[in-house]
This record gives C-alpha cells, structure tokens and sequence, in this order.
C-alpha cells in the first residue's frame, strides 16, 4: 500500500497536475484530489468511457488489452489507466511538456 501511495504523489507533484482519482470496480472514488461531486462526475463518465474503449480493443484483437485512455481538450488533459480492480485517473493542465504518466 505504501507504494501505491508514493506513486500518487509522484504523479501529483507534477507540474500541472489538477487531480487525481482512484475508483474501484463498481465506479466509486476511494481516493481523490478533487472536491467529492467532481470526483463522482468524473469516476461515472471515464469508467463508461474505458469499458467500452477496453471492450473495442479486445474485438479487433481478443489477445490484447487497454492499457491508458489519453483525452485532451483545449484546456485539459485526461488520462485514464485501468487495471482490474479499479482506475487511476489523472487531469492536468494541457501544456506541451507537462506528462504525469511519462
């Protein structure tokens, strides 16, 4: 556990880095940044999202697997990494040189 804490705070220290959220299986945000109404708007769309982004890739090809969903707008960036038993998803500012996941 403490691992996975000292890789959120990594990523949270990045420059630019809005928030962070942890949603388990059934879509609810067990750890986050972000105001709680945020959170649950953001958990609720991004993991409907990402189960049908993961279900298109396993069509065209039964052997492989999504690994991260990248969203960027105008403004911000999204990016969602699932695993089996939840998401890590992380906003940022859209900046050229500015990557929580690199």
């Amino acid at each position: 556990m403490a691992e996975v804490e000292d890789t959120l705070k990594r990523i949270e220290s990045h420059k630019g880095v809005i928030g962070t959220i942890v949603v388990n299986a059934e879509g609810i945000p067990i750890r986050t940044t972000l105001d709680n109404s945020t959170a649950v708007q953001y958990a609720g769309l991004l993991r409907h999202l990402t189960m049908m982004a993961r279900s298109m890739v396993r069509d065209i090809d039964p052997q492989n697997d999504l690994t991260v969903v990248r969203i960027r707008s105008k403004k911000h960036e999204i990016m969602v990494a699932p695993e089996n038993d939840f998401l890590l998803i992380v906003i940022q500012n859209h900046v050229n040189n500015c990557r929580a996941f690199n």
